[in-house]
């Protein structure tokens, strides 16, 4: 059996917490960019119905 050390516990506690942190940086960025492009299209979407 494999005792780990206060020190190592806590190494792997500080990784854990920062790729949580990424994947959900990277999760925002990645809903972010695609609300922002789903708004662009509205966009040209309402200016080609316009009535000119």
């Amino acid at each position: 059996m494999l005792h780990r050390k206060k020190a190592d516990t806590a190494e792997v506690d500080e990784e854990t917490w920062k790729e949580r942190g990424v994947a959900l940086r990277v999760g925002f960025y990645i809903f972010g960019t695609h609300l922002f492009a789903g708004f662009i299209w509205i966009l040209f979407y309402v200016g080609e119905h316009a009535n000119k």
